[in-house]
């Protein structure tokens, strides 16, 4: 899946040899998955000047299904007349190739900029229609993609497909190896690498063991702090193309990650995962202290330094040591002044949300004897 940003500028992003390594050795697991659907994340149509399309026109770039890499046929017709023809239509400024002339058109303006269709309710430009058309359903409230099980409405197409799965549960992906099923495919291909025998590449300076010298060099920018991949809007910088992605998407406000159960969105695949365990009422990590259980590896790790005592986070200022890094943030502003919470009542600001919930339970509080008063 190609990632395309709307209402900035694409980021310029150094491209380097062992990402295109990692991608071709993620495929070569010791699982062969290649009879699993490619269907688990379906994405909305975004082709053309129609909203539904075929399925192999649903990215700029047209990729071939997933095949498992030690077929004989892995599906490369370029050396054939007909993967010719589809490859035809090159792109000026980047060379990329494409199957028809519509989609070169619609790749020129990744490049142009040009976004001729306009929200009709707000200034929003989109270049491509489809995407219009979705984001005309937050103004309208349409949700035209309805459950045939339960009745739910949603905006998009993908987001349906996600929820059916949860009347299917018997359909789960399950291990080869351990039996171990999986509510989505994904997951079991990043469970799948565990059973990976080969771990020949150690880490010099934490001993930590990968399967490939690509993750391994990615891996070592932890120690070093080199950040190769930058944003092209206000120039941070991250180790990973990956983290350089999910970043940008706090400049263009896109959710792609959409729960079953609500209409909540987010921004990466984990923070939905943490999310819709609230529906689930999933905890799958438990403390080996108390047993306690909690729904995310951060809130277990947080709790675990309960039993060690230890405190990684220290200020810089006066050298204080806390034990989650959201206290030590909240610390902080006792040194800078900064009041980020401010009553809608009268405008009293302060440094902790808690502080500010006690507060308005004073105006609450007042409201009702007040109340009290005029009823006598």
């Amino acid at each position: 899946m190609e990632f395309s940003l709307k209402g900035v500028q694409t980021p310029q992003i150094k491209e380097e040899p062992e990402e295109q390594s990692i991608k071709q050795e993620e495929e070569q697991l010791q699982v062969c998955v290649s009879e699993l659907k490619t269907d688990d994340q379906p994405k909305e149509e975004t082709d053309g000047d129609t909203e539904h399309s075929s399925d192999n026109d649903k990215d700029e770039d047209w990729r071939a299904p997933f095949s498992c890499s030690y077929a004989p046929n892995n599906g490369d017709m370029s050396g054939t007349a007909e993967g010719a023809e589809r490859k035809k239509h090159q792109c000026t400024f980047c060379t990329k190739t494409f199957g028809t002339k519509q989609y070169l058109q619609k790749h020129l303006r990744v490049h142009t900029g040009e976004k001729p269709f306009s929200c009709s309710y707000c200034d929003r430009t989109f270049s491509v229609r489809s995407n219009l058309t979705v984001h005309t359903r937050t103004h309208t409230g349409a949700k035209p993609y309805r459950c045939s099980v339960c009745e739910k409405t949603f905006t998009q197409q993908g987001n349906l497909a996600v929820h059916m799965k949860t009347h299917t549960r018997d359909k789960a992906y399950s291990c080869s190896v351990c039996d171990k099923t999986f509510f989505l495919r994904r997951q079991l291909l990043v469970h799948a690498r565990t059973h990976a025998e080969d771990r020949t590449y150690r880490c010099s300076v934490c001993q930590k063991d990968f399967t490939n010298p690509s993750r391994l060099k990615r891996h070592t920018r932890t120690h070093t702090g080199e950040k190769p991949y930058s944003c092209s809007v206000c120039e941070k910088a991250y180790t990973t193309r990956t983290q350089v992605t999910v970043h940008m998407r706090t400049h263009t406000g896109e959710k792609p990650f959409g729960c079953s159960f609500c209409d909540k969105a987010f921004t990466t695949k984990s923070h939905l995962a943490e999310h819709t365990r609230t529906h689930t009422g999933d905890r799958p990590y438990s403390c080996s202290f108390c047993q306690k259980t909690c729904a995310t590896k951060s809130h277990l790790d947080d709790h675990t330094r309960i039993h060690t005592g230890e405190k990684p986070y220290s200020c810089s200022v006066c050298k204080k040591e806390f034990i989650q890094s959201s206290a030590l943030k909240s610390h902080k502003r006792t040194h800078t002044g900064e009041k980020p919470y401010s009553c809608s009542v009268c405008e009293k600001a302060f440094t902790k949300k808690s502080n500010l919930g006690k507060h308005m339970k004073r105006h609450k509080g007042r409201e009702t004897l007040q109340l009290v008063e005029v009823k006598e």
